[in-house]
Order: structure tokens, then sequence, then C-alpha cells
């Protein structure tokens, strides 16, 4: 099958050597250094829970052109990187898409990419489990497994299942099908964006979290307004644990938030400054069209973040 994972950072990265080792004619997106390195080493991805190093070969594009034709296009980067790629994969006559990654507002780049795009396009939202940073020479990644995919459709079945399935067939790569992978993501965004915003300096370099008793009980609060924001919106939290631990298991969470803070893997799984910033800018929307008071997210902005 032939398929472009656009997007060579980490999770792009993890995807893509994963559909290589399916079998599939795999092709990933990159510009610049990251392109000669991919086109010189292939992907290399220092695995640190299982103890190893892999390489994996896989072709390089530069540009996708209006005519490249792909079985599946994954789009696997930042939230706030969306948008300029949209226009791209509108212009291109491909038709199964699959949007990868953090996302406040899948309705309407879906409606974007139905509304103006050459060939009539389908489209998925998803979410690779796992995550890692980019070093010099190579990808570190804290993916348990073999990984696994949360993917779904804004309405209804996924268009184009059974190229999904065909595509990750021969490896041992779970696709976790939600009937309403909108709620999920929207739900995913409250424990990232108040996990991360306490995460960053002036100068928007990551840093490690204080984890002060004051810091980690506003973050917990914080999350249980984002909830309240959710509701008001008709959002069901999905998935339910998430916010049964959230509201009715305060003290565990403190005890996991404490010890996470800790831990220098909590660099591995961080946000970057510009995504975080757009997914507060998402939250804060939210909060405008309900009117649902937030006084410890208020005060997480004010006296731990530098999102303002």
């Amino acid at each position: 099958m032939k398929i472009l994972v656009y997007g060579a950072g980490v999770l792009g990265s993890q995807l893509a050597q994963v559909l290589v080792r399916g079998g599939n004619e795999v092709t990933i997106l990159a510009r610049g250094k990251r392109a000669e390195e991919l086109e010189k080493d292939g992907i290399v991805i220092r695995h640190i829970f299982q103890f190893k190093t892999t390489v994996d070969q896989v072709r390089v594009a530069r540009t996708l052109e209006v005519d490249d034709q792909y079985d599946l296009i994954f789009v696997v980067m930042k939230y706030n990187d969306f948008p300029s790629v949209l226009p791209v994969l509108a212009d291109n006559q491909s038709s199964n898409i699959v949007i990868v990654g953090n996302n406040a507002d899948a309705r309407s780049m879906q409606n974007f990419l139905e509304e103006n795009s050459r060939a009539p396009k389908k489209v998925a939202f998803g979410f690779h489990v796992s995550a890692g940073k980019r070093e010099k020479d190579r990808m570190l990644s804290v993916g348990g497994g073999n990984g696994q995919m949360v993917i779904g459709s804004l309405d209804g079945e996924i268009g184009f299942k059974p190229l999904l399935d065909q595509a990750f067939q021969h490896v041992k790569y779970k696709l976790n099908v939600l009937s309403d992978i909108d709620a999920w993501l929207k739900s995913h965004i409250i424990p990232i964006l108040m996990l991360n915003a306490v995460s960053f300096n002036e100068e928007r370099e990551l840093i490690k979290l204080d984890g002060n008793r004051k810091q980690i009980q506003h973050m917990i609060e914080a999350m249980d307004e984002g909830i309240s924001v959710l509701e008001a919106m008709g959002i069901s939290v999905t998935p339910e644990i998430q916010g049964r631990l959230i509201r009715k298991h305060k003290r565990t969470l403190y005890l996991l938030l404490k010890i996470y803070s800790l831990l220098p893997v909590h660099k591995l799984v961080a946000g970057s400054f510009g995504e975080i910033e757009a997914l507060s800018n998402a939250f804060t929307d939210w909060k405008k069209t309900t009117g649902i008071r937030t006084p410890h997210w208020n005060v997480l902005k004010r006296d731990y973040t530098i999102l303002k």
C-alpha cells in the first residue's frame, strides 16, 4: 500500500517506522536537515524502555504535489501547524486523510478539506499514543510495545477503515476506533494543557515542574474546571475514567502528579510552547462561549505560567 506520513518529528517518525515494518510503501515528508538525515541514515529511533535502537529505510519527499497519489495520508504534527498544511492537502488528489495529533478544532479542519478540495476527501482524526524527544541524530521514544492509535470519524464510520486495517495488518499496532473521537481529543486537551502550561520559562524553554503542593492542587482543580467547560459545551469526558480520576480520586491524582513532576521522563512527554499556547487560546475561546468560571486555571496562568 502506498502511504505518505506528512511530518517527520518524533511521532511521525514512530508511525512511519511501524508502517514500513508492516510492508507498506511508505514515504515520509520532511524538509531541510531532517530530510537529509532520513535520506542518509533512515529512521533511527532509540526505544528507551526496550533498550534497543532501530533503523529503517524510508522514501523521503520534500513536497506534496498536486498529482501525487497515495492510498493513505497520515498528517502527524503539532496542532498549531495543521492550518498551514490544509491547503496543500486540499490541492492534492489523494482521498483518504488521517489528521493525527492534539486537536481542538477537528470539525473546522474537516469542513475546510471538504469545501476546498479538488478531489473528494474522506477524513479521520487520530492520536498516536506515544511520546519522545528529538536528539541530534536520532529520536528517543518512550512508547511501550508496538504502539496504538486512537482514531475515529466525526460522522459515523471511518469511510476507509478497510485500508487502515490493511496498512497495519502485519504489525502489532492497535487501532482503537472510537465512536466520538472529537470528545476524546477535546478531553485529552484538558490534562495536557494543565500539565504543560507550567512547564516553560520566559524564554519558552521547557523546564521541570516545580511539583509544589499548591501548584499541583491548582492543576487538579483546573482540570476539574476544564471538565465543566466541556460539559457546558455538551461534551462528555472521554474516556470516562479520566473524569472519575480528576473529580473523585483527587488524592490519588495528586500523588501521581507529584511523582510525575519529579521524573526526568516529564521532558519526553511534554508538548512545545507553540502548541500549548494554541491549545490555551482554544480553551480560552471555550470558556468565553460557555461562561464557565475557572478561578484555579486563572491562578495557574497568573502565578505559574508564561501563558497570558
